[in-house]
């Protein structure tokens, strides 16, 4: 297979990748900065390739032995680079190259050969969480945000959090996906989302004893951060107290269900979060919501090669528009114009045929599908092809 130059694929100019992503090597620890800090670590092209490349030479170097990835600031990650998108539209498809990317970039790292190391402050969102959550170890604070909220902008719940966040428990995957709730640390690592809480003011202290440790074993690297975790409970205002409501509401078989099953539990309850959520669904694209809802329900029965693999089809088709232009407006509303006024079309869930929704699932031509390696062939395959 004939590898793009992925340098000329990007669509604009880009800043240094050295700028952008700080590479630090510490002993047998190799640490990775998301630096961007000015827009909050957003994702971009030149990040992802450089990413990329960087993940592939790691794992097949024997001097290295694990990852350390963070962000520089006062976040960690905020997601993809959505005004990117919004520049280009849906007729100028170079964006497709930096979607590729991220997904086969996602797989490789929810499959790595080698301990990853999460260290997360600040947010956590969409794309970012795709880099990290699959990791070995992810470190929460008790400044850590953690949110997809992708529905509510006319996406999907992307990256592959289909198949994580499916994989939660109960209906708590529906709920976060659905409504982009935000989790605190503390929140995170009582979920499952988190693997350690370590108080943000010892995240340096970790960080010197990381790059001290000879070898990187898995158990070594486990040892080390074991001995700073110090974990929060959760508020006595956390969402995770309403996991049997929860669980009763969000396993219903349709977001019209879900909302009629909310409408309920309010006129009983009279409960704040109740009142929130369904403020939020109602507010939210339609198609992002039954997209978004068909997706993690399938995902629970799907490997996550195959979630990422679909996403990646539900994603090109947001961007090219196959049913609705309500991930450019859900952009422009929220991101761009800062109106939260968007116009979706559809107006409803119940005018999201059935139709359109197998139109976006439906799958692509093989050659046109996100080529992840197969059992008999070399992991770092499949990369993008102009």
């Amino acid at each position: 297979m004939v590898v793009a130059n992925l340098d000329q694929a990007a669509t604009q100019p880009q800043l240094p990748v050295e700028s952008e992503l700080l590479i630090e090597e510490k002993g047998v620890a190799r640490f990775a900065t998301l630096n961007r800090p000015r827009v909050l670590n957003c994702i971009n092209l030149s990040m992802l390739q450089a990413l990329a490349e960087s993940y592939e030479r790691w794992e097949g170097d024997d001097s290295v032995g694990f990852i350390v990835l963070k962000g520089a600031g006062r976040v960690f990650c905020a997601g993809g680079d959505l005004k990117m998108f919004y520049g280009l539209g849906k007729l100028d498809e170079s964006w497709k190259v930096m979607v590729y990317v991220k997904y086969w970039l996602d797989y490789h790292i929810a499959t790595f050969k080698k301990p990853l190391v999460a260290l997360w402050h600040g947010l956590v969102m969409g794309g970012g969480a795709g880099l990290s959550v699959t990791g070995t170890f992810r470190v929460a604070t008790e400044k850590t945000i953690f949110a997809m909220p992708e529905a509510a902008l006319g996406l999907h719940t992307d990256c592959g959090a289909s198949y994580w966040l499916s994989h939660l428990g109960g209906s708590l995957g529906e709920f976060l996906s659905l409504t982009g709730h935000r989790l605190d640390g503390a929140e995170m690592y009582a979920c499952g989302l988190a693997t350690h809480f370590v108080p943000l003011q010892s995240l340096p202290d970790l960080e010197k004893r990381l790059a001290e440790l000879p070898s990187g074993d898995e158990e070594a690297v486990r040892a080390v951060i074991d001995s700073f975790h110090s974990p929060a409970p959760i508020s006595a205002t956390s969402i995770l107290h309403k996991r049997e409501a929860m669980d009763r509401i969000f396993s219903k078989d349709s977001i019209e269900d879900i909302v009629q099953a909310l409408e309920v539990e309010l006129e009983e309850t009279q409960e704040q979060w109740v009142k929130e959520t369904l403020k939020i669904l109602k507010r939210s694209s339609p198609t992002g919501l039954r997209v978004t809802f068909t997706s993690i329900r399938t995902g629970r029965n799907l490997s996550r090669a195959e979630c990422l693999k679909r996403e990646y089809r539900l994603t090109i088709n947001a961007l090219r528009g196959t049913v609705t232009d309500d991930f450019y407006e859900g952009i422009r509303a929220i991101v761009v114009d800062k109106d939260n006024a968007p116009k979706w079309n559809p107006r409803s869930t119940q005018e999201v045929t059935q139709e359109k929704l197998d139109l976006v699932f439906k799958p692509f031509k093989d050659a046109d599908e996100l080529q992840l390696p197969r059992d008999n062939e070399p992991r770092w395959t499949g990369k993008f092809v102009a």
